[in-house]
């Protein structure tokens, strides 16, 4: 898809509704893993770490991811909540990078998305001990047996060290593949309520 569109507009106004736009173009279109983005942290002292991670949806404003508080992102977040993410979608020729902090969603909401999933993924929140050394596949099968034993006839509760993050973004760039690798670029800014737009050299 060619960035013909842009060549003489903005994308629009605001950069997260046209971020929304392209993921459900994603979804819509069946891509491979249309929600999966690349999330980059820091230690306070600039050592830099990147993962993939899964897209949970917005809310006012923020991307939503969900993580164990208590891995080495959770960590790095707590201490330095600066974070920089990037969606890529090869077959749409476009790509969003974001810049922003992250902080933890309040415990209700972190409750209500936990409820919703499947019960699997909720003993195996409780069975791993996200980032942290184990000797063998047969030590993460033995943790999960007593997990599903533990709430065995009982639903199974959030962990403490469980929930959803909020990145808000404070700057989103929109990238269009172009011809000849004269790619469409457009940087946005956070101004008051609204956003500050400019064109980039590709």
């Amino acid at each position: 898809m060619q960035s013909a569109e842009f060549s003489s507009e903005i994308p629009g106004p605001d950069p997260l509704v046209v971020f929304e736009a392209w993921q459900r173009s994603a979804v819509e279109r069946r891509l491979p893993a249309p929600d999966a983005f690349a999330l980059a942290t820091a230690t306070p002292d600039g050592r830099p770490s990147v993962r993939t991670v899964l897209y949970k949806g917005m809310r006012n404003g923020a991307v939503r991811l969900v993580t164990n508080y208590e891995s080495r992102k959770g960590v790095e977040l707590l201490h330095n909540p600066h974070a920089a993410l990037m969606f890529f979608w090869p077959a749409l020729e476009r790509q969003v990078r974001m810049e922003g902090t992250v902080a933890r969603a309040s415990e209700d909401e972190s409750d209500a998305y936990f409820a919703g999933r499947d019960r699997e993924s909720q003993i195996g929140a409780w069975a791993s001990q996200q980032s942290r050394p184990i000797a063998s596949r047969a030590e993460l099968e033995a943790a999960l047996v007593r997990v599903r034993e533990r709430f065995e006839g009982r639903p199974v509760e959030r962990p403490p060290h469980w929930g959803v993050l909020h990145f808000t973004p404070e700057r989103v760039e929109l990238w269009c593949s172009g011809p000849h690798r004269l790619h469409d670029r457009f940087l946005y800014e956070r101004d008051g309520a609204g956003w500050r737009v400019q064109r980039l050299m590709p």
